[in-house]
């Protein structure tokens, strides 16, 4: 008997095939003692295993590319944390074996992230895959993964690793479907990387008998359970027609009365210039930095190092735009020469733009290899900053570009609610806005987003979110300035209609849901749109905002 679940779709598709759960590890060593002799070859083991994961995740990552690569290198740092291997060797010294002295301080680190606010809480489940990792590698079993088949499935699990989502087959792996997790989670954002249709925060998913015939649609986040061939036939049917949409949809973002709306790509290194540039990208919106300062050894990398793969992407698109963000640092993605050691709460704390205020010399340099990079290229570079909060950052930004001789248009990322509030005195100081919707909606909500059970506050239709952006874009006008949207939100289709008609200028996605947004938007005119956009903000909840922007596009 068909049964129909429902949980948050967060990349696009349909996928059909039997369930295949995700293999889970009970990995506790045995609180084993050993002689104090044995101690220098205990710990000499332990140090071997973390060196051994950091690598495989490095490695892992420059297979995989682009986010993915950011999100596994910032793993590797976790695995060789000093204070993680300062109590690793402290509970080594007083008996135990390597095993379990990682295990206990990795359980001991574990309790201080989960009770250090939700943001931090959220990073748990990396942490739990690093133990496991090294904890595998000491007792010298394999660590569990991806199951092995010979036909393709659909991956079920509580939640996904990095490590497992970043390397997936997508011939193997038709659909990925996750117990936790929200539309910003790192599995969500590898998946559409991927093109993967994914259902995260679906209830009972780990339930689900090995197996059983499931139908996915990442899309509306439906799950069917035995689905009938009639149901199974429509769903195909469905996206048959909307791959023949996409096929014949070509050229820039534009809607169906010729209101051009650019459609720029997320990336997150060369490695994902490719399938920007194959998806028909008319730019790069949000250029991450992050992968070449967390690849470094814990130093900033030089001018030269920085230049020479900042021009690889610019090369990419002549003619486009390219939004370079520098660099990001804190809170989930801690640097050793650059953000404070401890913190109460590193979500709230020195990160983003503060970090690069109190440490000058690394902003100049990067904006000074970025000058470097775009020396002779006919391409139109732009930068930003992150976790801008007022006009004062703001103006600290423009005159560090000036002072280090940067000719492109200097901007400020709005995530934080106060910057949204204040969009036009912030645009005083710089030429246009881009609004990160992932921290601005874990800001505005107080709701970490790699926590599952706060997905409905992490979703980007929710009203007041809305009404931030639409304050921006209101704003930006007023200035005659731009304002564009890089988060997760502008890969909904449907949204990006609903984002157009708040008067954003500009959306940045990953590359996989460029062709979507492209083909929504050529179906509506911006009177449409507009409407769409009041109606939405009409409601009170982000299911009646995404069903009165459905209702009055698909009316007209």
């Amino acid at each position: 008997m068909e049964t129909r679940l429902l949980g948050v779709g967060v990349s696009h598709g349909v996928a059909i095939g039997e369930v295949r759960h995700m293999g889970t590890a009970v990995l506790e060593p045995p609180a084993r003692r050993i002689p104090a002799q044995e101690a220098e070859r205990e710990l000499g083991r332990a140090r071997k295993a973390v060196d051994a994961v950091a690598a495989d995740l490095v490695a892992r990552g420059s297979l995989a590319g682009g986010e993915a690569q950011a999100v596994l290198e910032a793993q590797a740092l976790m695995a060789q944390d000093p204070e993680l291997l300062a109590d690793v060797e402290r509970r080594v010294a007083v008996g135990s074996s390597a095993e379990r002295a990682v295990f206990d301080a990795f359980a001991a680190y574990r309790e201080l992230l989960a009770g250090a606010g939700e943001y931090l809480a959220g990073r748990v489940a990396d942490l739990d895959d690093v133990r496991n990792r090294i904890v595998a590698r000491l007792l010298g079993v394999a660590m569990p993964g991806v199951p092995d088949s010979e036909v393709p499935f659909v991956l079920v699990a509580r939640d996904l690793a990095p490590a497992d989502t970043a390397l997936l087959d997508p011939s193997l792996v038709l659909g990925l479907v996750t117990e936790e997790g929200g539309p910003t989670s790192h599995s969500a954002i590898l998946a559409r990387a991927l093109g993967v249709p994914a259902v995260v925060a679906l209830a009972g998913a780990g339930e689900l008998v090995e197996g059983v015939v499931i139908a996915v649609d990442g899309s509306s986040g439906e799950v069917f359970v035995d689905p009938g061939e009639e149901r199974k036939a429509a769903m195909q049917a469905a996206a048959a027609e909307r791959r023949a949409v996409l096929a014949a949809s070509s050229g820039p973002g534009v809607t169906a009365d010729g209101h051009g709306v650019p459609l720029l790509a997320n990336v997150g290194g060369p490695g994902d210039v490719v399938a920007a540039v194959e998806a028909g990208a008319e730019g790069v919106g949000l250029f991450r930095t992050e992968f070449l300062f967390l690849d470094d050894g814990g130093r900033a990398p030089s001018v030269q190092e920085q230049a020479a793969v900042y021009r690889e992407v610019l090369e990419a698109f002549p003619g486009g735009r390219v939004v370079v963000r520098v660099l990001d640092a804190g809170a989930d993605k801690p640097l050793e020469f650059l953000t404070p050691g401890e913190e109460p709460n590193p979500a709230l704390g020195v990160r983003g733009l503060r970090a690069l205020l109190e440490h000058p010399e690394v902003l100049r340099v990067q904006l000074e290899a970025l000058a470097r990079a775009a020396e002779g290229l006919p391409v139109h570079l732009e930068v930003m900053a992150p976790m801008v909060a007022d006009r004062a950052d703001a103006k600290a930004f423009a005159d560090a570009c000036r002072a280090a001789g940067l000719r492109a248009r200097v901007g400020a990322m709005v995530e934080i609610p106060s910057a949204a509030l204040r969009a036009r005195s912030i645009l005083r100081e710089v030429e246009f806005v881009s609004l990160g919707t992932n921290d601005l909606a874990q800001y505005t909500f107080a709701a970490d987003r790699q926590v599952g059970a706060l997905s409905r506050l992490q979703d980007p239709w929710q009203p007041a979110l809305l009404d931030l952006v639409a304050m921006s874009a209101q704003a930006a006008r007023a200035e005659g300035k731009s304002c564009g949207v890089c988060g997760e939100a502008a890969s909904d289709p449907l949204l990006a209609c609903v984002l157009t008609g708040l008067g954003v200028t500009s959306l940045s996605m990953t590359a996989a849901a460029i062709p979507y947004v492209r083909a929504a938007l050529a179906k509506h005119t911006l009177a449409q749109c507009e409407r769409a956009a009041t109606a939405a903000r009409a409601t009170d909840t982000a299911h009646d905002a995404r069903t009165a922007a459905q209702t009055v596009l698909s009316g007209e």
